[in-house]
């Protein structure tokens, strides 16, 4: 979570211990717990508490950190509509225009991201291990070889992890959108733009996402070897995050 100043740059000479609390512990305490929920679930929250409230100012500027944090236009629209139905008719029509301002006529579809193999689904399966959303678009399965495109909302990223094997395994990355990250233990990350390949050895601890400000696709190859398997391990701090 990037550092907020809102508060103090809107309310620092007029209420400046509210100005503090909203930026220090509402943002940089609760906000800023990806761990426990994604910046863009956050969004998503805070969006449907200030439709329901009618409190229209504050819903606009969460509208566009909401797209910052990955929330599209199709589905801010789809938040709004399930939402008029507990909160008041009237209060969707005042919020619809705020989608306008904010998104433009863009097109919000995910065939946006995830570069020419798509974005696939959701990928709920392994989202214990990883903070913020991923996207999973298995392409190709045979006994011992399996590929498929995982996209990266922006920040998030996978857990450190382990691909082990007695002989041969690991994996291959592909990158085919976007921009991202790869770093081994004790080793410095790399940067990693579209075309970009890491082979990553079987045994070695690493982890990889998405950039702060840009969605991340690579193809995952896994590499056949003996008694190959994963071990999840912990988790990418925001504080080893932010230092990249």
């Amino acid at each position: 979570m990037e550092k907020q100043t809102a508060g103090r740059d809107n309310l620092g000479k007029l209420a400046p211990k509210f100005a503090e609390l909203n930026d220090d512990v509402l943002f940089g305490e609760i906000w800023s717990r990806e761990d426990k929920l994604s910046l863009r679930d956050r969004s998503i929250a805070t969006i449907s508490a200030l439709m329901a409230q009618g409190l229209f100012p504050q819903l606009k500027s969460h509208f566009i950190l909401g797209k910052k944090h990955g929330v599209t236009k199709k589905e801010a629209v789809e938040i709004v509509t399930q939402i008029a139905f507990y909160s008041g008719w009237a209060k969707a029509w005042s919020a619809f225009p705020l989608i306008e301002e904010v998104y433009g006529t863009e097109k919000e579809e995910t065939s946006e991201h995830g570069g020419t193999f798509g974005m696939g689904e959701p990928n709920i399966a392994f989202a214990q291990y990883f903070i913020g959303n991923s996207y999973l678009k298995p392409l190709a399965k045979t006994d011992n070889v399996f590929i498929a495109n995982v996209t990266f909302e922006p920040r998030c990223r996978n857990n450190w992890h382990i691909h082990k094997a007695d002989k041969g395994g690991g994996q291959i990355l592909i990158c085919v959108d976007g921009e991202g990250w790869y770093q081994e233990e004790g080793k410095e990350p790399k940067s990693l733009k579209v075309g970009d390949v890491v082979t990553i050895p079987a045994n070695v601890k690493h982890w990889h996402g998405a950039k702060k400000d840009s969605w991340f696709s690579h193809l995952a190859v896994e590499v056949p070897g003996e008694n190959t398997s994963n071990e999840w391990c912990e988790s990418v701090t925001d504080e080893e995050y932010e230092k990249l």
